[in-house]
């Protein structure tokens, strides 16, 4: 099957479109979920809300350029004896970005609206180190597994530190298992150090996943596939996408060969 479906490189590489992918799956899965979900649950938008620093910033920053000491010259350079300095340097003022980051919880309504499930799609902001976004991120990872809450984290971004759960011991299984570029983890609440991962690539369909609920109520199953379809579609992705260029973190050997015979065949390069 042909894949890079969408051509899902050039979309979640970039860091100034993922904003927007990212708010839009997150609702569609929220759509897709609620289509399934028996009628004694309900899903929830939560979010995380802090500032990234400009000198951490993946995000292009917002930035005003000044001249400094103005048209009047340097500050102090009165009198005739006195040095006078260069033209007055550029002054870069960055302003600090706030960054409002989106989840999925759902909850059992039968049980006063008790959160059974929590769906996480990764940013950029969760993975850059030694960030609050990483920091807020880990937090709550650790404080969700010892619980009775399902916890199912979606990575998408290839090239970045994956920082799922699961130890790395076991993602170096996955990875002897067959090479991978992406991870969904599910991890059922109460069942200690067991989850299931899947690892898959950029020329594989995004998976099937299947979102656990509460006691004995079977599993729903997400096509991811077609809730990124639909988002790549109905947002109008295509029209900000140049795949005559590659992608931030471009593909390399054989992939990148793929990509380029698909994009020509598709009559985009």
């Amino acid at each position: 099957m042909e894949c890079l479906a969408r051509f899902r490189e050039w979309i979640l590489e970039d860091p100034v479109i993922w904003p927007g992918i990212h708010q839009d799956l997150i609702t569609l899965t929220k759509l897709a979920l609620n289509a399934l979900l028996p009628p004694h649950y309900a899903i929830n938008t939560g979010e995380r809300l802090y500032v990234v620093e400009a000198e951490r910033s993946i995000y292009p920053d917002v930035a005003v350029f000044e001249r400094a000491g103005g048209a009047g010259g340097a500050p102090g350079g009165s009198g005739a004896g006195a040095a006078v300095a260069s033209d007055p340097p550029w002054v870069l003022l960055v302003e600090p970005v706030e960054v409002r980051e989106v989840f999925l919880e759902i909850m059992a309504l039968q049980e006063g609206k008790r959160v059974v499930t929590t769906l996480e799609v990764l940013s950029f902001t969760n993975k850059l180190p030694r960030s609050d976004g990483r920091r807020l991120y880990l937090t709550k990872q650790q404080e969700l597994l010892p619980s009775q809450v399902h916890l199912i984290e979606v990575d998408l971004l290839r090239n970045t530190e994956h920082i799922i759960r699961p130890p790395r011991e076991p993602r170096e299984e996955l990875l002897r298992k067959g090479r991978w570029d992406y991870l969904v983890s599910l991890h059922r609440g109460g069942t200690g150090p067991r989850y299931e991962v899947s690892g898959f690539t950029v020329r594989q369909r995004l998976p099937r996943i299947r979102v656990p609920l509460a006691g004995g109520d079977p599993d729903i199953v997400l096509d991811l596939q077609a809730v990124f379809d639909r988002a790549y579609d109905e947002g109008g992705y295509a029209r900000l996408l140049d795949y005559r260029r590659e992608p931030r973190s471009p593909l390399a050997g054989d992939d990148a060969a793929w990509a380029h015979a698909l994009l020509k065949d598709r009559g985009l390069r």
